[in-house]
């Protein structure tokens, strides 16, 4: 790659479509807050679809990277093969576990004995979760698809994909609705959370086709594939990253459930994190973003970075000018419908996680460059970090501090995102200095 021809206008229109799939999934919170919070219970709804939303994030994490993996490995027809057939073990394994994870007595001993939810609010977590079944598989078949479009190029049909997605949720919500009024809000948003995905899923693959036999056509044309020992070292810390961030969810829980306002902060933490979500999504779009386009001497470096360093401060400038104005109160009560009293309540944790959607950015940089080099390891240990910090953070927060639990969580996330980023900084800089970095600081690039 010549970097003088990697400029920010190519970045943006490479970016742009990933950027507006992120953007449209991060409607999907918010759209379904929306309607639990305008049905009957709203409080108790919102905190099971909360809650059963946290469970299936965590059993979608082993499959989540799965985007990346094919970004940086799908060449030709043998990596093809390998890393689908890899593919369809891996979501067959994750149902397995949701499965187990919803035969009664043992989500009984999850949801009541280990994370102490109210009766009402495990019941309707159960049974939302048992909706989302189908949602880790659906995902993963879908992810691995969108890596390879995004390695032909062929980002905006990624962004088609997710078209069909959230209308195919839409759909299913208001038909619902419509139907069944009386439907509690939590299975509505589940039902339409899993059928979304699926048609989306279905989409991928059917755009992915004209790509998969462009790829299917070249034998031997990259590097040779690895082996299946290789494949699993690359991929077990990829894996292990993602798993570690959202299985910190329940964690997060736990710790809420056991604070000050318990149910109070249940409710507005989805809120809180749909709403940072949709700015924090445009930093997550950025890591496809890095491997495709930093070149294998890194030649991109520095057009990329300038690209971050703009970005972040965009997209967490947006979520203040939402947090810390009159915005906030549209945002919280007209559109996601919450009464005064929580949309009062949500403005603390709100502002708190403004430093979120900057931070995100540069984690995605740094990771793009350590999985574009194939060094994935301290991926996985930035993320333990990270966790470790949530963790201490809420321990201290609600213990020591007795701090409201949304106020604790906010404050857990900044911190433990912070150290995440700063443990990877001096592994991103040695890999500058020993894959080519030396030429693109004097590039002018």
């Amino acid at each position: 790659m010549d970097a003088k021809a990697l400029t920010q206008r190519r970045i943006l229109a490479f970016w742009l479509p990933l950027a507006a799939t992120w953007l449209m999934m991060s409607a999907e919170g918010p759209f379904l807050a929306a309607i639990v919070a305008r049905l009957a219970e709203p409080k108790e709804n919102l905190a099971a679809f909360g809650v059963a939303f946290s469970f299936a994030l965590i059993l979608e994490a082993p499959v989540i990277m799965i985007m990346s993996a094919a970004t940086a490995l799908v060449a030709d027809r043998a990596s093809y093969r390998q890393l689908r057939s890899f593919t369809f073990q891996l979501n067959a394994a994750v149902t397995a576990v949701g499965a187990l994870l919803v035969i009664p007595p043992v989500f009984d001993f999850v949801g009541g004995t280990l994370i102490g939810l109210p009766p009402e609010v495990e019941r309707l977590t159960h049974l939302t979760l048992m909706l989302l079944l189908p949602w880790p598989a659906a995902i993963g078949f879908r992810r691995f698809w969108h890596g390879i479009l995004i390695r032909g190029g062929r980002t905006q049909r990624v962004t088609a994909t997710t078209v069909v997605r959230l209308v195919g949720m839409a759909v299913t919500a208001v038909f619902m609705v419509v139907l069944r009024p009386d439907t509690p809000g939590a299975l509505v948003a589940g039902t339409a959370l899993s059928a979304g995905v699926i048609l989306e899923a279905v989409a991928a693959r059917i755009l992915a086709a004209g790509t998969i036999a462009d790829v299917l056509r070249r034998q031997g044309t990259g590097a040779p594939p690895m082996g299946w020992l290789e494949l699993v070292r690359f991929y077990t810390p990829l894996a292990l990253t993602a798993m570690l961030t959202l299985g910190v969810q329940p964690v997060v829980v736990f710790f809420v459930g056991r604070a000050r306002a318990p149910l109070d902060s249940l409710a507005v933490l989805p809120v809180a994190n749909a709403l940072t979500f949709v700015f924090r999504s445009m930093g997550l779009a950025y890591q496809e973003v890095g491997i495709a386009l930093l070149g294998d001497r890194m030649e991109g470096l520095r057009p990329l970075s300038r690209f971050a360093a703009r970005l972040g401060a965009v997209v967490s400038g947006g979520l203040a000018l939402v947090a810390f104005t009159p915005l906030a109160g549209l945002w919280f009560g007209t559109v996601s419908g919450l009464s005064p009293e929580l949309t009062r309540f949500a403005l603390t944790p709100t502002r708190i996680l403004v430093a979120i959607p900057a931070l995100s950015v540069l984690l995605s940089f740094e990771r793009s460059l350590l999985v574009a080099r194939r060094h994935t390891a301290s991926i996985t240990w930035a993320t333990v970090l990270e966790v470790l910090g949530i963790v201490a953070t809420l321990a201290v927060g609600i213990r020591l501090l007795d701090l409201v639990g949304a106020v604790a969580a906010a404050s857990a996330f900044v911190v433990g995102r912070l150290a995440s980023t700063a443990y990877l900084a001096p592994h991103c800089r040695r890999e500058v200095r020993t894959g080519g970095g030396e030429e693109v600081r004097t590039s002018g690039g």
